[in-house]
């Protein structure tokens, strides 16, 4: 039987796009069951093998409106064995301020670091280094993860951990689950396409936080 990923859906702070490419790139392997800040109380969390998080728009504070009340639920759910997957803003949402799940990991604006290529929030591709391979990955004001306790999976180009696994959290500062529409609306993007080979290291990424 397919493991089980419960998908935190609250568009568009956790947007629809992000969900789909989510799903696209990994429901041959998985079953998907989606919840919303409304509904996050009808997941039975004991039979969810994975909870996700994934990008969006708007600030990650939003946070407090959609989830601040339902903290417990996933806190709970860590503690009892869960695996949670954060990418861009559901990976902030790891972070103290959030669902404070990390141990001494800080999670920043990666815009803001030193040596950062990139300085203001919009539409665009970085190059980063996944598993010592380069590549050219989707990037809308991702995050960084700061710390020494933790697997690096990927890093920006400043050398900044991009992709990390810390115990039962996996957490992607970039968009692997970017479709191929995503780089159509952009004409700066369609050529920098990734054919699917980004949707390949999220299930590799996944199956890794897994095990």
């Amino acid at each position: 039987m397919k493991p089980r990923i419960a998908l935190f859906m609250n568009n568009p702070v956790a947007e629809i796009a992000c969900c789909n490419g989510m799903i696209e790139a990994l429901e041959n392997y998985y079953r998907f069951s989606i919840f919303s800040r409304k509904t996050i109380t009808d997941i039975n969390f004991n039979k969810i093998d994975l909870v996700a998080f994934p990008g969006g728009r708007g600030d990650a504070d939003l946070f407090d409106r959609l989830l601040k009340n339902n903290i417990s639920i996933i806190r709970n759910y860590m503690q009892n064995g869960g695996k949670y997957l954060g990418v861009c803003m559901g990976a902030y949402w790891a972070g103290k301020h959030y669902f404070n799940l990390l141990n001494n990991v800080n999670v920043v604006q990666y815009i803001t670091r030193p040596k950062a290529e990139v300085r203001r929030s919009y539409s665009t591709t970085l190059g980063v280094t996944w598993k010592r391979k380069p590549t050219n990955m989707y990037f809308f004001d991702g995050c960084a993860f700061l710390g020494n306790n933790f697997k690096t999976v990927a890093r920006y180009a400043n050398g900044d951990p991009m992709a990390i696994i810390q115990k039962n959290i996996g957490l992607i500062g970039c968009h692997p689950e970017s479709r191929e529409n995503w780089y159509r609306k952009k004409k700066y993007l369609r050529e920098k396409w990734h054919g699917g080979k980004h949707h390949k290291l999220l299930r590799e990424f996944v199956a890794e936080l897994l095990l």
